[in-house]
This record gives structure tokens, C-alpha cells and sequence, in this order.
């Protein structure tokens, strides 16, 4: 296993980050049952892999709580642990989500519970929440990791400006602010290289990016007809699939055989070999996935590859809508 530092952390971490999505979703056609993913977390740590993230509206608690079982019997302490919150946990309460201080800490104290642990490693902002002043969520992190429960934090599919915001907040009020961030980025929107990924790079945040297979999308799967069980053939609320470009698909399809590899470890490829990204977050349901998805972000491309790709997709364009953010139940995108 190929280890990276995390940003301008200290923390070295796998180039592939285990994401834990799919655990305790129901029905499990998508996602995972308890028992295959405590299997799973445990075949990723014999691999190599030392880096899980999850978050506590994951199955509403489930997943972080399969987690913790998962990471008990002396597993927890070479691994880095990685969650988030902002996302509605209670129907009925009106501040039971955002980035609140009241929430974030209370939010925190939960997920320390269902995770059976101390400390989380990573502690992530799942959404930006303008209507909060930033300094209220910074300074909240802030007494989270005085108290030893968090020991970073993190931001997630934040605009360029809102990371920006953070960062020179944080230096206002003398705190550490955030070391991370985790955006979507898949060949189908690449959006993120046009000023989040510079910002990144020139202030050496670690870049940990979510969905590099675009929800299955770049494995194949709906091309060839195999995609049952795959995240979009249930339901596909946002219309993703509508907006495909399959001539591209197909152009990539052909690049792949041509390299001998398949659709999916080129994808993922590509996403690990771009400069300033960490390592991307990989989901997998059965071993066989796990494994290739791994030696995926192992792989180097030359450049003559990645100069192919970017002739098929575009540097800073996007073809499905990924990068944008909910800032609450009735908001507007980003």
C-alpha cells in the first residue's frame, strides 16, 4: 500500500480512503448488510487501507454504528477515523442539522457514541451553511479538538470561496480551521480544477474526493446493462443519468481496453493521478470490487493517457452535475 501525507497534516494515510455509504442501507440491494460490511472493513485493513470515512447521516447513525463494530478488538488505533455532520438527523427538531456550535458539538458527542471511540481523526463540515457566520462553525470545531475529542477538521463540497472564507477566519481567530476538504470530482465534472483545487494545492490542503466513478456511471455498468444494484437504478432523484454523455463513455470504454484495464481502474486511475488530490474515497460491495478499486489508485497513468482523456473530457468542465450544495431543506444549489 501506497501511504500520502494528509495536507499539512502529519497523518499518512492509504491512497484509497474506505467510504462507508453503503453500510446498513436498506433496502441492501444497494447498500450493505451489517455483516458483509464488518467482512469488507476488515478485508480493507488487511490490504492496507488505514483511512475510513463515514458520517452520521449515513443510514441515519447505521453506518457509523457497523463502523464501530467493525474497528473494536484493537483495529481503532491504527486507523484513521473520518466522519462529518450538518445533515438532518430528526425529522421533528428544527436543530437537529447545520453548522450550529450547538449542533456540531452535540452532533459530535453522538457520533464519539455510535463509533465507540474516544476521538475521531477527521471531523468534516458535510455542507456549507451560509445563514451560520463561519466563525461560529470554526470556533466550535476549535473547543471540539481543545477537548480532545476531534483532532482536525474538515470541509466537504465547499465553493472555492467558502474553503477561502474558512481558512482566513480561522487565522483571525488563532485556530487550526480546516485541513481538508472533500468535493465531489469524476471525469463527468471536473469543475473543482478551475479554483478549488488551486486554492488546495497552493495551501496545502488535503483533498480527499467523494464519487470518483460518478455513482457507477464511469464503471460501465449502465452501458452494458449490469446495473442492477448500482446507486442510480433504483432511483435517481437529481436526473444524473439523463445527463450522460455516452459517446464520451464510450470513447473512454475503447481507451481502456486499449490499456487493458476496465472502465472503472482507468476512472479511479485518473482521479488518484491528478496533482493536489490525497486519495479518492473508494466504495465496494464485494471483495472482488474492494480489490480493484485498491490497485486502481495504485496505478500511474502517463501522460500520454491523461492527455487522451482530457481530450474526451474536458479540464474544468462538467457533463453531470456534481459540485453543488444543498445548504438546507428548501435551498437553492449552489
Amino acid at each position: 500500500m501506497i501511504y500520502r501525507q494528509l495536507g499539512r497534516t502529519g497523518l499518512q494515510v492509504s491512497s484509497a480512503c474506505f467510504g462507508t455509504m453503503t453500510f446498513g442501507w436498506e433496502p441492501a440491494d444497494w447498500g450493505s448488510h451489517e455483516e458483509t460490511s464488518i467482512q469488507l472493513a476488515d478485508i480493507a485493513i488487511d490490504l492496507g487501507i488505514n483511512f475510513f470515512d463515514t458520517a452520521d447521516v449515513y443510514a441515519r447513525g447505521t453506518s457509523e454504528k457497523i463502523l464501530g463494530k467493525a474497528l473494536k478488538g484493537g483495529k481503532r488505533e491504527k486507523i484513521v477515523l473520518a466522519t462529518k455532520c450538518h445533515g438532518k438527523m430528526d425529522d421533528h427538531d428544527p436543530n437537529a442539522w447545520g453548522n450550529s456550535a450547538r449542533h456540531i458539538i452535540e452532533a459530535c458527542d453522538a457520533s464519539l457514541k455510535r463509533l465507540k471511540t474516544d476521538w475521531i481523526d477527521l471531523y468534516q463540515i458535510h455542507r456549507p451553511q451560509p445563514t451560520v457566520p463561519i466563525d461560529e462553525t470554526i470556533r466550535a470545531l476549535d473547543d471540539l479538538r481543545r477537548a480532545g475529542k476531534i483532532r482536525y477538521a474538515g470541509c466537504s463540497t465547499f465553493a472555492a470561496w467558502q474553503v477561502c472564507e474558512a481558512h482566513y477566519i480561522a487565522k483571525q481567530l488563532g485556530t487550526s480551521g480546516f485541513v481538508t476538504e472533500q468535493p465531489p470530482y469524476n471525469l463527468l465534472d471536473r469543475r473543482i480544477e478551475r479554483e478549488l483545487l488551486p486554492f488546495c494545492r497552493t495551501y496545502e490542503y488535503g483533498v480527499i474526493p467523494w464519487s470518483p466513478l460518478a455513482g457507477g456511471m464511469l464503471s460501465g455498468k449502465y452501458m452494458d446493462g449490469s446495473s442492477a444494484g448500482a446507486r442510480y437504478s433504483a432511483s435517481d432523484p437529481s436526473g444524473r443519468l439523463k445527463q450522460v454523455p455516452q459517446q464520451k463513455l464510450v470513447k473512454l470504454k475503447k481507451l481502456a481496453e486499449k490499456l487493458e484495464i476496465s472502465m472503472t481502474s482507468l476512472s479511479l486511475a485518473w482521479v488518484a493521478n491528478q496533482p493536489g488530490i490525497t486519495c479518492p474515497i473508494i466504495g465496494a460491495r464485494s471483495e472482488i470490487q474492494l480489490r480493484e478499486s485498491i490497485e486502481a489508485c495504485e496505478l500511474t497513468l502517463s501522460e500520454k493517457t491523461l492527455k487522451q482523456i482530457d481530450e474526451i473530457f474536458e479540464p474544468g468542465s462538467h457533463s453531470v452535475n456534481y459540485y453543488s450544495a444543498n445548504f438546507g431543506p428548501n435551498a437553492r444549489p449552489l
